[in-house]
């Protein structure tokens, strides 16, 4: 998922793989999402910064937490531990 251009006709809005830098909020498992989500963050950075954030936490810890990326896409636990795997992953 990508940003889309801030130009009228803005091309090249589509990059391959997953962007690391994507806009991302760390949410409570169970929050209730609704009108008021976006108020409901405990955390935002880029996508990367917020999987580095989950995977100090211990693993039980990490269930009670998901990450909503740009465009309302959750990620929960197991997969957060999956991305953090990854050979792409920005390490630092």
């Amino acid at each position: 998922m990508t940003d889309h251009p801030s130009t009228f006709k803005g091309n090249g809005c589509h990059r391959e793989g997953i962007q690391w830098d994507d806009r991302a909020e760390l949410h409570r498992e169970g929050d209730g999402d609704g009108v008021l989500d976006a108020a409901k963050g405990l955390r935002s950075g880029t996508f990367a910064e917020l999987i580095s954030h989950v995977m100090m936490m211990s693993e039980s810890e990490r269930s009670l937490y998901y990450i909503e990326k740009l465009g309302d896409r959750e990620y929960h636990a197991a997969e957060i531990a999956e991305l953090s795997q990854r050979s792409d992953f920005p390490r630092s």
